[in-house]
């Protein structure tokens, strides 16, 4: 995923056929090992192709993927009321941690 979204990141910058340069400035940049296979994968399978008609298509196929059903999350809260009572455990006490500026959230653009 991160590949394409180097590649994409790339194209919309104006870079209409990205090579593996571009998408491995992009990715080193952020600090991701690149690995070559994948690099040449992504312009294998996207090379000639109009970014704008990936993203329609990609977006198409999204909207039919189904969601949870209806029934599933009103079934929930009833089966929580019929569960017996479970014992009050007493919240633990969070240590607060003094965040910086230039944390990530736990988690990185591309992993």
């Amino acid at each position: 995923m991160r590949y394409v979204a180097a590649y994409l990141l790339a194209a919309l910058a104006g870079n209409e056929s990205p090579d593996a340069s571009s998408i491995e400035k992009i990715l080193n940049s952020v600090g991701v090992k690149v690995e070559q296979a994948n690099v040449q994968k992504v312009i294998n399978e996207l090379r000639g192709k109009s970014i704008e008609e990936l993203i329609k298509e990609g977006t198409s196929k999204l909207a039919s993927v189904p969601a949870a059903p209806a029934g599933a999350s009103a079934s929930a809260p009833a089966a929580a009321s019929n569960a017996p009572a479970a014992k009050k455990e007493e919240p633990k006490k969070e240590e607060k941690k003094e965040e910086s500026e230039d944390e990530d959230m736990g988690f990185g653009l591309f992993d």
